[in-house]
């Protein structure tokens, strides 16, 4: 079955499960129906990367909080849309997913069930555990080993599968030693219902100590254009052929400079946008995707024509001269 008939199936299932009435031709139709004219771009021109060495998915993923509401925190308010929104993911070739337990929270993860499941042959979904609140302090995280076991067993529960392709902890607690939040997580691998273990918001020095305790195969951290504190970690994923998922991918969109970008990098960026013809955010993806092949984006949207429009800065590289001129 190819990955658009999956798709299809997928979701005329879940429509007519959570939509009285719906018949498989209106699902069929509502996935049909493109959200911009012309051709539908590929995540595929992205390139390939993979993922602890056996899972290849396209260089182009997608970040579900964009899913839930975040001001305030809770359901969507056209969860319809966001289901729709999450059957054009992968009919655009995309097959990476990115959420977390916290997300909604709980609502995210099962969103994507009810939208793919039964989940189209390659698609890689991965999941978080360890934020208990959509904040980072104290009293937001809990990366005791207690609470990731019943975090991940929740979110196996919420999508429906028996082995969790990458399960990420969301960020160090610290009242808890990262050796045995980690220390858990390697328990999990060992029974089987996690298949490969990712880390997110660690610096240098953490993410060394973690892979003393468990193999790693990624690590996720703000890093775009305009906020580049983690190019350190990026050298060492680069040199421990780390994947590096950089959340908040579209940051430089407003201009904003940060660590080792030029002050005016916003500007530059925008010049190259217009003489290219294109977005200053589509700039900003191809910037990450020329910058690094360890490099896995996950722009995330509720919106189908900015989907679309990331989707096409796939194929977009920036030349070694562009470049040069970012910094």
């Amino acid at each position: 079955m190819s990955r658009r008939d999956a798709l299809l199936v997928a979701g005329g299932a879940a429509l007519s499960a959570t939509l009285p009435g719906r018949t498989m031709d209106a699902a069929r139709s509502t996935v049909d129906t493109a959200p911009a004219p012309g051709a539908p771009p590929s995540a595929a021109g992205a390139g390939a990367i993979r993922i602890g060495g056996d899972l290849s998915v396209d260089r182009l993923g997608f970040g579900a909080l964009a899913i839930v509401n975040r001001v305030p925190y809770g359901p969507p308010k056209d969860a319809a849309q966001m289901r729709r929104v999450l059957r054009w993911v992968v009919e655009l070739g995309i097959d990476f997913i990115d959420t977390a337990d916290a997300y909604g929270p709980h609502l995210s993860e099962e969103l994507i069930k009810a939208a793919l499941y039964p989940y189209p042959e390659g698609l890689v979904i991965a999941t978080k555990g360890g934020l208990i609140r959509p904040g980072r302090e104290p009293g937001d995280l809990d990366g005791s080993p207690g609470y990731l076991r019943r975090a991940c067993e929740g979110s196996l529960r919420r999508l429906g599968v028996e082995r969790i392709d990458l399960y990420q902890l969301h960020a160090v607690d610290p009242r808890v030693p990262l050796e045995e939040s980690l220390g858990e997580l390697a328990e999990l691998r060992k029974e089987g219902k996690i298949h490969h273990i990712g880390v997110s918001n660690m610096d240098l020095e953490q993410l060394e100590r973690a892979r003393r305790v468990a193999p790693l195969a990624s690590i996720q951290n703000r890093y775009n254009f305009g906020d580049r504190a983690a190019d350190d970690v990026l050298r060492y994923c680069e040199a421990q052929g780390l994947v590096f998922i950089p959340w908040d991918p579209l940051g430089a969109a407003a201009g904003t400079a940060g660590s080792a970008a030029p002050a005016d990098g916003g500007a530059r960026l925008a010049q190259i946008a217009r003489r290219r013809g294109i977005s200053s955010a589509q700039a900003a993806l191809a910037w990450l995707l020329t910058r690094s092949p360890q490099l896995l984006p996950i722009p995330g949207t509720s919106s189908l024509a900015h989907l679309w429009a990331n989707v096409a800065a796939a194929s977009i590289r920036l030349t070694p001269e562009e470049m040069r001129a970012l910094g």
